[in-house]
């Protein structure tokens, strides 16, 4: 853990110069006690852990968890940029023909991890404050599939196990999608490139099937609207007042949730897509506040 590797000054100067250093930089770390401990240097021999919270507390810090964020590549900014140039053009009829779908795994647990930033109440998501890593959970959970639209929303699809491509064409495609594009024949199908619908199985079957697939950058979560009713759903089934205590009370409270969401909040949700390509290249590719 770096703390005050920037500074090269006796312990009596480190008030004034934390203060200046701070505006520039956020502080990952575990605890207080540990990078009062670890802090190098050989004129500051020891740094007590309320001095760090004082400094840190005067310079209008506070201890948060990090947004967790997928890994991009130059390339996969690069490519994110491209999408973002080309659909910023699109139109609110446009947008409208799209069905969004995405799967989502929620867990009954959710670890509480000891990293935490010191960041001010406006930098949730500079790039020092977030932190890149695969989400993955335990504890008991469930996978759903759903999508949604301007004018529509297909059913929350529960998922035994994993999903893949012969699973997703099979429990998914064919049941679901299909029959909704069939009934919507202007629609477009959005889905992410997960090894599940990029296999070519998929591929011929929804060429085969009439189903116009939207091309999507990788490593995009912040431009599927979809994603804002995960975070929804998970709010609002730890919300309850006796929250499930299981897979399959968890599977049958997120499909009441799900129920309970406006088709009014799904459309706001879609007609942000011109916010999130603007955002998109304000970022020059980066991340996002969506």
């Amino acid at each position: 853990m770096r703390f005050c590797s920037h500074f090269d000054h006796k312990a009596k100067t480190f008030t004034r110069n934390f203060t200046q250093w701070s505006r520039s930089w956020s502080i990952i770390f575990h605890a207080h006690t540990t990078t009062a401990r670890v802090t190098p240097g050989t004129h500051n021999p020891s740094i007590s852990a309320q001095t760090v919270r004082n400094r840190l507390r005067e310079a209008g810090l506070r201890a948060c968890r990090p947004v967790v964020r997928q890994v991009l590549t130059r390339h996969h900014q690069q490519q994110r940029r491209l999408w973002a140039q080309t659909h910023l053009r699109w139109t609110r009829q446009e947008w409208q023909k799209v069905l969004f779908t995405d799967e989502s795994r929620f867990c009954l647990t959710r670890g509480d991890g000891r990293i935490r930033v010191y960041r001010r109440r406006n930098e949730r998501y500079t790039e020092a404050c977030t932190l890149e890593r695969d989400r993955f959970g335990g504890g008991g959970s469930v996978m759903v599939w759903g999508g949604i639209s301007h004018h529509h929303r297909t059913e929350l699809v529960v998922i035994a196990g994993n999903l893949n491509a012969l699973r997703y064409r099979e429990d998914i495609l064919l049941p679901h999608v299909v029959p909704f594009m069939h009934t919507h024949p202007d629609m477009i199908l959005q889905q992410d490139n997960a090894t599940s619908h990029t296999a070519r199985s998929v591929r011929e079957f929804l060429h085969d099937s009439n189903v116009n697939v939207l091309p999507w950058p990788a490593k995009s979560p912040d431009l599927n609207p979809i994603e804002h009713v995960w975070d929804l759903l998970d709010r609002r089934v730890r919300a309850r007042a006796i929250p499930p205590r299981n897979a399959q009370e968890l599977a049958g409270a997120l499909v009441e949730e799900r129920g309970n969401i406006s088709q009014q909040e799904l459309t706001n949700l879609v007609q942000s897509m011109r916010r999130r390509c603007t955002a998109v290249l304000q970022a020059a590719g980066g991340h996002t506040t969506y």
